[in-house]
This record gives C-alpha cells, sequence and structure tokens, in this order.
C-alpha cells in the first residue's frame, strides 16, 4: 500500500537545505541559491527595487520575509529608514547578525506563516512563497494587509499555467508541475488596490521566469 509523504516541520526543512547546501555551494558559510546571486537575477531586481524605494520623499521601512544568505538585502538597506530582515533559520539568522551591521537594520528569526509579522511600510518576499505550502502561504498572506506594499518575486513556468497547484514545504518548487504561486487568485485572493509588474527575467539554467510585482495593498 502507497504511504502519503510527510510533511517535515518548515523550519527543520529550511535548516536541511542550508546543512546540506541543497541550493548549491559558493564556497561561502550559507548560500541561498543562484536566484541570490546569478548577476542576470540579482542586477535587475536591485535596480528596480532601488528604483521603487528612491521614489519616496521620506524613506520607509522594509521587512524582509524571507532573508535568506542577505546578499541582496544587503544592497538596499541603505535605501530604507529601516530595514527588518526575517528568516526561520535560527544559525543563519545569528549568522547574518555577525556579518552584516548597520544602524537602521535588525534581523529576527520567526516562522513568518506562524508568527507575527513585524511592522512596516513594505513587505519583501521574494523567491520565499514558492517552496511553502497553500495553507502556509495563506496564513502569510492574512498577515500582509498590514503593509501598505508587498514586492512579491515568484519563479512561475512560461505562458499560461493553472496557479496554486498544492506543493509539500521544502526545497523544490511548482515549477515541475507547471505551476507557480499567484497571490491574486484562488485560494488566497489577494485584496490589492493596484499591480504593477516591476520585472520579469527568464531563468536560463531552470526554464520559465521569474517575475517580481509590486502590490499596493488596501
Amino acid at each position: 500500500m502507497k504511504t502519503s509523504k510527510k510533511a517535515w516541520p518548515t523550519k527543520r526543512v529550511m535548516e536541511q537545505v542550508y546543512e546540506k547546501k541543497l541550493w548549491g555551494d559558493n564556497g561561502s558559510h550559507y548560500y541561498s541559491g543562484q536566484g541570490s546571486h546569478h548577476p542576470n537575477v540579482v542586477a535587475p531586481y536591485l535596480k528596480a527595487v532601488t528604483s521603487f524605494l528612491q521614489s519616496f520623499e521620506h524613506p520607509i521601512t522594509v521587512c524582509d520575509l524571507g532573508c535568506g544568505d542577505f546578499n541582496i538585502g544587503k544592497e538596499l538597506v541603505k535605501h530604507t529608514k529601516n530595514y527588518i530582515a526575517v528568516d526561520i533559520v535560527p544559525d543563519l539568522v545569528a549568522y547574518n547578525k555577525e556579518q552584516f551591521r548597520e544602524q537602521n537594520l535588525e534581523f529576527s528569526c520567526l516562522d513568518i506563516a506562524k508568527d507575527e509579522l513585524p511592522s512596516g511600510d513594505c513587505a519583501i518576499l521574494r523567491q520565499v512563497l514558492q517552496h511553502l505550502s497553500n495553507a502556509e502561504i495563506l496564513n502569510i498572506v492574512n498577515k500582509l494587509y498590514g503593509f501598505q506594499y508587498l514586492l512579491l518575486t515568484e519563479h512561475v513556468p512560461k505562458g499560461g499555467f493553472i496557479p496554486n497547484k498544492e506543493l509539500i514545504s521544502g526545497q523544490g518548487i511548482r515549477l515541475k508541475k507547471q505551476s507557480g504561486v499567484v497571490l491574486t487568485a484562488t485560494p488566497f485572493h489577494l485584496k490589492m488596490k493596484e499591480e504593477k509588474k516591476l520585472l520579469s527575467v527568464d531563468n536560463i539554467d531552470y526554464g520559465g521566469v521569474i517575475e517580481t510585482v509590486l502590490y499596493t495593498l488596501f
């Protein structure tokens, strides 16, 4: 009789990803994969997000919900009033605290699907939800309305696809299922005032596209 795969707690899954270097290894202590390091992905993302952050007369507070190895976040801190970087892996957060120090930078270890989110003006979710189950994503979406803006980046198939197929939280994403996360679709139905696609980059190695969308929330 075939038994269904039992999901591990997400915290333990993500700890294992870094322990076993399942997203690759560039020689550093922690590595969040090509999505955080490949110049073709990182450079246009930083350009688009920096432009958004610099558009405000007064700098805003940003909450990076799933900051990983902080290779990208470290370039954005100087454009914000306060930058709160969150991750679920305690050792990674402790390491980041030692490596990156700025007066307006704070690191916090949280499970964003279970814990209360820090307050701020803009939430960044960059290739985070794609690794989570629909139940966890829904828990997160319900907490996002405390922010005015959401910068969402997801790796999705090219062209038409069925969004939000179920996934067991872990290393992989929905691309193998010819699916991807779309927060405005069922079952999430993100409520927003405005949606603006900032960026779409082809993923040469794995197929699909990495899209960044700016949502203005209610």
